[in-house]
Order: C-alpha cells, then structure tokens, then sequence
C-alpha cells in the first residue's frame, strides 16, 4: 500500500495529463451545482443535489476510473456512468443530505438554548455527522469499482474507514482541501474539480483495496505474484 502523499502525486500527474477531461467533467456537473447553489431556496437546493449532482459526481469517477484502465474517457462516458450507477448514487446523495439536515437542525435546536448541555449534544452531532462523512469516503468509489449495491458499499466503506483511520481521513481532509482552495476562486472549482476528485477517488480507493487484498492473500498463502485489483493506479501511464 502506498502512502497517501504518493497517491496525491499521482492524481496531479494525472490530471495534469488529463486536463481536458478533467475540466469537461467538472463544467457538466457544475452546469447543475452552480443554478441549483444560487437560484433554489436551501431545502430544495439539497434535494435536486441528490437528485443531480451527486450521480453526476458518480459518472464522473465511472469515466475516471476507465480512463485509469487505459480506455478512452469523454463526457459521453460520464452520462453513461451517471445513468448506470444513478439508484445507487441518488440513494447515496439522499442519506447524506439527510444527515446535513440532521447536523442542521441539531445546531438550530440546541443552538437556541442556554446551558453547556444543550452545546456539547451540538458539538457531538457534529462530530457523529463528520465521523459520517468521513466513513464515507471510498463509496462511489466501490460502487464503481467493485459493482456493489449501495448500502453493501456504504458498509465496505465503513470497515476501511476503520481499518486505516489515518489514512481515510488524509484522503477526506484532502478532498475537503481541493474544494477550499478551489472554491475561493469559483472558476477554478467548476472548471476542475469533480475532474480531480474523480481520478483522486478512484486511486486512493484503489490503493487501499490492494492493500486489503494483499493481506487476504498473504493469509490464504496465495502465490504473492498474482495480479490484484486496482492496481492501474500503479502502472499508471507513465512517461
């Protein structure tokens, strides 16, 4: 299993090869964020965000991750991920808007009350939601990857996220960082980056799979030679 710093290397090299792709991803899907962001009152924001944007998300690392296994990319591929993956991505983007309302109305309940009881149930909230999102991480990922159902990849996500603590949470504070610094400019998150998350997610994904799969086979006493499962993120293309 590589390090982390390794991985967010090689998804720059990545994206920097794939610019094109990765800015005709992240405009499509930014085509539905930025309307529903400025012109839907917040409930109804949070809703057509399941709705769209989140399967768009979905197609977006679908066509990453083809790209990775060395087949073309285009915008067309993405749609046809963003359909193929669209139950269980919708599903996915509706759980995690309910637990943003969950967060939501905890801070709008005990917010409004006095004391150090009703603070600290907020901060816990926050905490159980963060810890929710962060378990999160590999989701979409495995749905593409692996071919599981939903709630089959929400729980394999979960027993990663507890496997390697640290190293899910690195990959989450990253995504989280891409988002800040792109954001301040606007321009710079719609143009790149559901591109990069695409090919960021998919790697880190793959490289913690890999890891999984070598200590199964080092268990079962499998010939250490066999290929495994993700591993494109290791040939990569490299030049």
């Amino acid at each position: 299993m590589r390090k982390l710093s390794e991985i967010m290397v090689r998804s720059g090299l990545q994206t920097y090869r794939e610019i094109i792709h990765v800015a005709l991803f992240s405009i499509v899907s930014s085509l539905v964020l930025f309307p529903v962001l400025l012109f839907l009152p917040v409930p109804l924001a949070l809703l057509v965000l399941a709705l769209l944007y989140v399967p768009l998300a979905a197609g977006a690392i679908h066509a990453c991750h083809r790209i990775l296994q060395g087949e073309k990319g285009s915008v067309r591929t993405m749609l046809k991920g963003t359909l193929a993956h669209y139950g269980a991505s919708l599903v996915f983007g509706l759980v995690c808007a309910l637990f943003v309302v969950i967060l939501v109305s905890s801070w709008w309940y005990y917010g409004s009350r006095s004391g150090t009881m009703s603070l600290a149930l907020a901060v816990f909230q926050t905490y159980f939601v963060a810890l929710f999102f962060i378990s999160q991480t590999y989701t979409l990922s495995l749905v593409v990857q692996e071919r599981l159902g939903i709630f089959s990849a929400m729980g394999r996500s979960v027993k990663l996220f507890v496997a390697r603590p640290m190293y899910t949470i690195g990959a989450c504070f990253q995504m989280l960082c891409f988002a800040v610094l792109l954001g301040v400019t606007v321009v710079g998150f719609a143009c790149l980056y559901i591109g990069m998350i695409g090919f960021f997610a998919n790697l880190v994904t793959a490289n913690v799979l890999k890891k999984d799969e070598e200590e199964a086979r080092s268990g079962s006493g499998a010939d250490k030679s066999t290929a495994v499962s993700g591993d494109y993120h290791l040939a990569g293309r490299e030049s």
